[in-house]
């Protein structure tokens, strides 16, 4: 017992030695893939400096909202530095929400070079959401 003991206590040692923490390394050479969190004052400079920008737009109330949540974050993932991705709460950026009218939620807005090219209104599952994306961008091929 006491043997095993310590080869748990060396082999955690190393992997904090290296920096892990006990986590698996993330692979090499893919970004990491971030949800970023925007607010009014953020949101004109996200849709100016990402080519490729997906906006979820939620509010915590939402039932619909919490399963799109998810999917965005895998979508994040899987397109990880080459589509941008981000949340926007709209009980906490209703003018924003009122610009682009804003009528029901969630509601993902599809920005292309700074220009709003779709907005896809309602909880879609991940393969919809992501071909809805693909087209939209014009990366299908």
């Amino acid at each position: 017992m006491d043997d095993e003991l310590q080869r748990i206590r060396e082999k955690k040692l190393e992997e904090l030695k290296r920096g892990l923490g006990g986590q698996q390394e993330k692979p090499a050479g893919k970004p990491a893939a971030r949800v970023m969190v925007l607010d009014e004052r953020q949101f004109p400079l996200a849709v100016r400096d990402h080519p490729f920008l997906v906006v979820d737009l939620w509010a915590p109330w939402c039932g619909p909202c919490r399963m799109v949540g998810p999917v965005i974050e895998e979508l994040a993932a899987e397109f990880a530095g080459r589509i941008s991705f981000a949340k926007l709460n709209t009980d906490e950026n209703q003018r924003l929400a009122m610009r682009y009218g804003i009528t029901a939620i969630p509601t993902i807005m599809l920005f292309l070079q700074g220009k709003l090219v779709e907005k896809v209104v309602g909880a879609y599952p991940k393969p919809l959401l992501r071909d809805r994306i693909l087209r939209a961008f014009d990366m299908t091929g």
